[in-house]
């Protein structure tokens, strides 16, 4: 196994002194090397510069060659082996409306035996039933206390003038939340405070519309 070496090069590290030494040698006694030997046959490439800086004449007479005469390449040898992808995505849109319609019969009346899938964890039950699924009361997915009010009383008719009707005990007012009454009233301290600003600013919209218009029938 090979180790990465990921520092940086001895040249990062040297000093400035020394890296100032070496370059005036190499540049007043540069290093005499041996000639390159290329044990490989050189390429004939065009880059994209030499292309776009040809004139236009010798593209059109170099086109008119290529089609008249191409270049003759060596056969194109593989050393994978191809693997079937299948059909392709732009293929199958290329297709008319027919394939694709007989394409949906045969996979309706003849569809593809697939294996069966394997699963690695367990099904989740949905609200404790496998088989429907059940819509639950709110009261019973809000975690809180459940509150019971008591029956509203009636009062029975009474047929003599002189009984007096039943009167119904008066309620307790429920306890109020501190942080929801502090709530309201910063929220209906905010709701004021934007009325007021309303105002203000559709006041001075009116003032300055009323100036406009009398500088414009003044300077008339």
């Amino acid at each position: 196994m090979y180790d990465p070496d990921f520092s940086p090069p001895e040249g990062v590290e040297r000093p400035l002194w020394r890296s100032l030494v070496i370059n005036f040698a190499d540049r007043f006694a540069p290093e005499r090397l041996p000639p390159l030997q290329l044990t490989s046959k050189p390429i004939d490439v065009v880059l994209p510069a030499d292309a776009i800086e040809a004139p236009w004449y010798r593209t059109v007479f170099t086109n008119i060659g290529d089609v008249v005469s191409p270049e003759r390449l060596p056969p194109l040898e593989l050393e994978s082996r191809p693997v079937d992808v299948g059909e392709l995505l732009g293929d199958e849109l290329n297709h008319g409306w027919f394939d694709s319609l007989l394409q949906n019969l045969r996979d309706r009346l003849a569809p593809e035996k697939l294996p069966p899938l394997q699963l690695t964890s367990q099904p989740v039950a949905g609200f404790g039933n496998e088989e429907t699924l059940q819509v639950l009361d709110w009261s019973d997915l809000i975690d809180g206390p459940k509150v019971y009010l008591p029956d509203e009383l009636t009062v029975a008719p009474t047929s003599g003038s002189g009984m007096m009707p039943a009167v119904a005990p008066v309620r307790e007012a429920p306890p109020v939340n501190p942080a929801l009454l502090a709530a309201r009233m910063q929220l209906v301290r905010d709701i004021g405070r934007t009325v007021f600003r309303r105002k203000i600013w559709i006041g001075l919209a009116a003032a300055e519309i009323v100036f406009l218009l009398f500088a414009i029938f003044k300077l008339q």
